[in-house]
């Protein structure tokens, strides 16, 4: 089984942490990225994978993948053993719709942070940037509230842990990295990442990323308030 994935991409390693929590066995290749330039060169191997030539893409034999959510759901079909998706219809398809409202909806706000770990370009387009970003922050602390709800006594957002907290964990992760709002006033939410943060799948994929940022991001002021 390969791997495409990136050191940044929010994705890939949502994929990643997937893999490790279903002890699967991968090699893994890293596209090249910068802050400035992005995932350049392309690698060839993801163009002709994947017709928008992103990560993740995943080959396991004959079966060649892109997209996470298709990939996630590949590998619990393929290897259903330990599970991250629910049994009952109803219960598997608000997982997905978990999923589905980390990957699209909460990545509309994060994307209005992802200028922060970009080098300083000119003031003026920076402070409106941030104009947008500080609205962004309101967007996610709404979210934040909303998520703090529903996972409620909960240890998990489905009943078992599964790809729907892998998912959301992975924004929020992102929204903290990036400066977004603490977790300080959505204290379930809070226990809930600190508990994921610390399972082996989960840490090796946090460590790696710090370890990318320092390489190639610009430091963010404010990311992980009140976590490190």
């Amino acid at each position: 089984m390969k791997l495409y994935s990136g050191p940044l991409s929010l994705f890939a390693r949502k994929i990643e942490i997937a893999l490790g929590e279903k002890n699967l066995s991968f090699e893994r290749i890293m596209a090249p990225f910068t802050q400035t330039e992005g995932y350049t060169p392309k690698l060839p191997e993801i163009m002709a994978a994947n017709p928008k030539g992103q990560v993740p893409v995943l080959i396991d034999g004959d079966v060649t993948l892109y997209d996470s959510t298709v990939i996630l759901e590949y590998l619990e079909d393929a290897y259903p053993d330990p599970p991250l998706y629910p049994k009952n219809a109803s219960a598997r398809a608000r997982c997905r719709l978990l999923e589905l409202y980390a990957d699209e909806v909460m990545l509309v706000p994060l994307k209005a942070l992802m200028h922060r770990s970009e080098p300083w370009d000119d003031a003026p387009r920076r402070s409106a940037l941030e104009v947008k970003a500080r609205d962004a922050e309101t967007v996610l602390a709404n979210q934040f509230a909303r998520l703090d709800a529903d996972l409620g006594e909960g240890a998990y957002f489905c009943g078992a842990f599964g790809a729907a907290d892998i998912a959301l964990f992975m924004s929020v992760h992102y929204a903290q990295r990036l400066g977004g709002p603490a977790l300080g006033r959505t204290k379930r939410l809070a226990d809930w990442y600190a508990a994921l943060g610390a399972r082996p799948a989960f840490k090796t994929v946090i460590d790696e990323i710090r370890t990318a940022d320092r390489a190639l991001s610009r430091q963010v002021p404010g990311a992980f308030k009140g976590l490190d």
